[in-house]
């Protein structure tokens, strides 16, 4: 039985199209990865491709897009107004900010969400969640969409999106009520992974990784096949070019393929010295972080570091790597979440990193006892910040440590 149509909208619609048939629309539909190149041959044809999936399987990218997103998903992303004086008021009743720290979906915790947008953003380039609007104009929902099950549409500078929701249904959705992270966008709209514009570096660090597998595993044959132009036919040539490559890529063929007597496999693997020489510029560790900016302390490679600078490489860490990764999301979380009417009016998100310089009781204690005793923080904001209830007569400023309660109020005009 059909759904009763929708409501009358106070504002004009923000439709998401459900297709019945599958996306159809005003343009062709072309696949993100197409676009950008992704997945692209390198100039040294032995050098493996480079993909997500597979770029994804190194423990350093994993590492380094996991850390990314698992720092800035565990950190409050709060909303702020500005105002005209330049005071800054946070809200806390915004549907945004709810769902972007407490329930992205129906069952679907925040930070699952933003954890997933800010691995998919790290990794991919491009990030894709669903997030319509009811008839006030009011967010309903954010709801994080595979980006391979994602089709951009272009129809002009309009960019309409053809996916599958979280309820199986097919829709059509314009970039209104769809969140699309992109990094590295050269026309603004198409996202480009670091790790494919490094594609070449990392295709090298994934080649050293592949012959290490294959050395551990003992299937240490990588070739290609030269073979004699004795066949009937064009077809026969290829068929056995085809049975020879798919004998060498079968793993239960241990590495020795049944060739023919004018056969000639050419063996193309790393040698002992070129992996070697991989192993000692520390090429994959070292190379990968710095495309992601995340410093070596932060992936347990501590062999040019000591326990006495942790503190000063966490600060490295928040200043070279977190604020440039979240700055990102921040500015394309407001562009997507919020109206232009709520950024004109000064809206927008930050993330609240001092969760993660968190200092100990003793430190936290010592500077706010400077604070009050400053004086520019009254007692009760700082009874705030520890969470405890304020007290009588702690609204008001301590005054300077050589002046006393007294001698302030006098000079103040009280005479009584």
């Amino acid at each position: 039985m059909r759904e009763v149509a929708p409501h009358i909208r106070a504002e004009p619609p923000v439709r998401s199209v459900a297709c019945a048939d599958g996306p159809v629309g005003t343009a062709s539909a072309t696949s993100w990865m197409a676009e950008a190149g992704w997945n692209g041959q390198s100039r040294v044809r032995t050098l493996p491709r480079v993909s997500a999936t597979i770029a994804q399987k190194h423990a350093t990218v994993f590492a380094c897009c996991n850390i990314i997103a698992g720092d800035l998903s565990k950190i409050p992303l709060k909303l702020y107004r500005r105002r005209e004086g330049g005071t800054e008021e946070r809200l806390r009743d915004h549907p945004a900010a709810y769902l972007l720290n407490v329930e992205s979906s129906p069952g679907v915790p925040a930070a699952v969400t933003r954890l997933v947008l800010g691995y998919t953003f790290a990794l991919r380039g491009n990030a894709f969640a669903y997030a319509p609007r009811d008839g006030s104009g009011e967010l309903e929902l954010i709801e994080a969409i595979g980006p391979d099950a994602v089709s951009v549409l272009r129809n002009g500078r309009a960019r309409f999106y053809d996916f599958e929701d979280g309820a199986g249904t097919l829709r059509r959705a314009p970039s209104r009520s769809m969140l699309h992270l992109r990094y590295m966008a050269l026309d603004g709209w198409t996202g480009r992974s670091p790790l494919e514009v490094a594609s070449e570096s990392v295709g090298v660090a994934l080649a050293g990784q592949e012959a290490a597998a294959r050395t551990v595993s003992g299937t240490l044959l990588r070739a290609y096949i030269k073979m004699e132009d004795s066949y009937e036919d064009e077809e026969a040539y290829r068929r056995n070019g085809r049975r020879v490559r798919a004998a060498i890529d079968d793993p239960d063929s241990n590495g020795m393929p049944i060739l023919g007597a004018s056969d000639e496999i050419k063996r193309l693997d790393l040698s002992a010295a070129d992996q070697e020489l991989l192993a000692s510029r520390r090429f994959d560790r070292e190379q990968l972080a710095s495309i992601y900016r995340v410093p070596m302390p932060k992936l347990q490679i501590l062999e040019n570091g000591v326990k006495a600078n942790a503190e000063q490489a966490a600060i490295d860490y928040l200043t070279d790597c977190l604020l440039h990764w979240g700055k990102q999301l921040e500015d394309q979380y407001a562009m997507s979440l919020l109206s232009e009417r709520e950024r004109r009016s000064g809206f927008f998100f930050r993330h609240d990193f001092d969760t993660l310089l968190r200092p100990t009781t003793k430190e936290r204690y010592e500077a706010l006892g400077k604070a009050v005793g400053g004086p520019f923080v009254s007692p009760n904001e700082a009874r705030r910040k520890e969470g405890w209830a304020p007290i009588e007569g702690g609204d008001a400023l301590y005054p300077p440590p050589n002046m006393t309660r007294d001698s302030n109020a006098k000079d103040n005009g009280d005479d009584e």
